[in-house]
């Protein structure tokens, strides 16, 4: 089976208000190559095309850089860093920022780049007759449309079912008016049927590398249930908007739901198809082993084409449908000094690349959710925990460079390093520039993991850079990524499984059964990435043994940050819950001084109302209708 690559298409399928750049607060000024239009659809070259958009798409979401910041920051993996502006000070939500419609690229990515997947899924689905397309395909658009939606109604609440044609239905002429439908709608009447029908009839193999199948419109379709069956039970009583009553159009209770997630995410494991759990944590992240069978669903980027990549190679923004997603996290490491030297110097590899020091995790981060970090292999293999020496790299010519404690490190050898644990031997001396502390018998730096400020903090090296084509130097660090960003993985439906049944549902397997196979995986040792050598060990009995008898929705809402950290779930997995403001309303981290070691305690102002999202001002400028009814299509508490 050849690999799957997805050609960028520069053309827009809405001609409406709902057509936004991602990536702008204006109004979309198009400048379409092509439109996407009923005739087009009714041949299979429209058809092709379409598809191809719909994966192409996921590229303008996915890895995009601010899409990350929506996702994470204001969560309790990642609060402002040092270099943070307004896009990140406002979803921070720690007083720096005011949450709005006007908060730019990441309020708008989703709502901006949905409508127009939507609107092309439904042309496909209209006209897949007139070319006789299998029900495969069509599986597949109907899975996108659906995909999309899932993405709006948890970030906006409900929003329209109508784009100016009827619900559902392909629309290509201008329309400045838009009624938003309610979330109950919203599931029973796209989303629901429409993951409904992928599952029947897609295939269980892609028809190419990436292309969904059976088993990714399952798991969709098992978290829809289950946001849904959240959504209805409502236990907090967060509001919903626009206003409707949580009960559901078929008059199905929560339960229901709930044992419909969890026999959906069953079937999928006892039905894999090509998809697994990787032997190791560590296998699934290494940016040599991309593309395997763990991961269902990805954004995927090329390093062999400029053109296919849809970004450049060499030097790029974080706009467009670059991946950058990981810069947003990393710590500017390129201050690290040493005798004079740059000894950490920017490279295309996937501890380093292009640092932007926008993004930082908190201290609770390291000190709690990855509290074991030495049975446990998800932190050494979720984050740069050491940066190591690359200035021979970059034409230094010193063979060795005098570290901490005077003592003589060589390329490749850890220049400065994140302690495990807290040790009440560290001297800070701001070594290596970068505030790096001293312990007897070590030439590398440390830094406590309780004394991490916003200025220099772990990167994320499951995302990190990657390039074949580095020639032995440092290669192209500030080039979009050219790995695939994750969107799905196997080891999710263990998750959505146990999730379902701490919330009363019933099956073959327990909370406590489903959640150990994950954690004895994550027992199982591979490589040290933080000691950067092999590592042959199965910690798996200790990881169960340590599991708790009865599992709550605490235990496996940790278990899925430390499995997700970082990959844009977060958010979504504290509103569905409704545990955001529980889990993430206040945080410590040291200050914006690579020096300041010292933790503050910084609180935020999570309202109800920000369990959604603000409506973009784009949209709303667009409308044509009076203010008052644009007031009353945004949602409640923003402006």
């Amino acid at each position: 089976m050849r690999k799957f690559r997805i050609i960028p298409i520069a053309i827009f399928s809405l001609v409406s208000v709902f057509g936004l750049k991602s990536c702008t607060d204006d109004i979309l000024q198009e400048e379409t190559r092509g439109v996407f239009t009923p005739e087009f659809f009714t041949t299979e070259l429209g058809v092709q095309g379409g598809l191809t958009y719909l994966y192409q798409n996921m590229r303008n979401v996915f890895g995009f850089a601010y899409y990350l910041n929506l996702t994470e920051t204001g969560t309790d993996e990642y609060v402002a860093a040092q270099s943070a502006n307004n896009n990140f000070f406002d979803l921070d939500l720690a007083g720096q920022g005011n949450l709005s419609s006007e908060s730019g690229f990441s309020v708008s990515v989703v709502w901006g780049n949905s409508f127009p997947a939507i609107n092309t899924a439904s042309g496909i689905i209209e006209n897949a007759e007139a070319v006789g397309l299998d029900n495969s395909l069509i599986g597949e658009a109907r899975f996108f449309r659906a995909f999309n939606y899932f993405l709006l109604v948890q970030n906006y609440g409900g929003v329209p079912l109508d784009l100016g044609s009827g619900e559902l239905a392909f629309n290509s002429s201008a329309v400045r008016t838009s009624t938003r439908n309610t979330v109950p709608e919203v599931y029973t009447k796209a989303i629901l049927p429409d993951l409904e029908r992928a599952v029947a009839d897609l295939p269980d193999n892609p028809r190419l590398t990436g292309a969904v199948t059976k088993n990714v419109a399952r798991l969709f379709l098992s978290k829809a249930y289950l946001t849904y069956a959240w959504w209805l039970e409502n236990p907090n009583n967060i509001p919903t908007y626009p206003e409707a009553p949580r009960t559901d159009p078929d008059g199905n209770d929560p339960s229901y739901y709930y044992q419909r997630a969890y026999d959906l995410a069953v079937e999928g494991i006892e039905n894999p198809g090509p998809y697994r759990l990787l032997d190791c944590f560590y296998d699934v992240h290494v940016a040599t082993n991309d593309r395997h069978a763990e991961m269902m669903l990805y954004a995927d980027r090329t390093e062999e084409s400029q053109l296919y990549n849809g970004a450049d190679l060499g030097y790029s923004g974080p706009e467009g449908s670059a991946n950058t997603a990981v810069w947003m996290v990393t710590s500017n490491y390129t201050t690290i000094s040493v005798d004079g030297v740059a000894a950490v110097q920017r490279e295309a590899a996937q501890s380093y690349g292009r640092p932007w020091t926008r993004m930082a995790p908190p201290i609770g981060v390291l000190t709690e959710t990855f509290a074991e970090k030495e049975l446990d292999s998800r932190y050494d293999a979720t984050f740069v925990t050491s940066y190591r020496g690359n200035w021979d790299k970059g034409g230094s010519p010193e063979p060795t460079l005098t570290a901490a404690n005077g003592m003589e490190i060589a390329p490749g050898d850890a220049v400065i390093s994140f302690l495990d644990e807290h040790n009440d031997n560290v001297v800070y001396v701001n070594g290596a520039n970068i505030g790096g502390g001293e312990l007897p018998g070590r030439s590398d730096y440390v830094i406590n993991p309780d004394e991490i400020n916003r200025r220099f903090y772990p990167g994320l090296w499951k995302l990190g850079t990657y390039r074949t084509d580095n020639g032995g130097g440092l290669g192209s660090p500030n080039g979009a990524l050219t790995r695939p960003f994750p969107i799905a993985k196997y080891s999710e439906f263990y998750f959505l499984a146990a999730e379902a049944a701490v919330k009363g549902a019933t099956g073959s397997y327990s909370a406590y059964d489903l959640i150990n196979v994950i954690r004895a995986r994550a027992g199982k040792w591979c490589y040290d990435n933080g000691e950067q050598e092999e590592r042959i060990e199965d910690n798996s009995a200790a990881m169960i043994a340590a599991t708790p008898d009865v599992i709550d929705i605490d235990f496996i809402l940790a278990e899925r940050s430390r499995e997700y950290f970082g990959e844009g779930y977060r958010w979504y997995d504290l509103v569905r819950t409704q545990k955001w403001n529980e889990l993430a309303g206040s945080y410590m981290i040291g200050g914006n001084d690579a020096t300041d070691h010292t933790p503050t305690v910084t609180t935020r102002n999570i309202e109800p109302y920000h369990y959604l999202r603000p409506i973009p001002r784009g949209q709303l400028d667009n409308l044509d209708v009076s203010q008052a009814e644009k007031d009353t299509y945004q949602n409640p508490g923003y402006q």
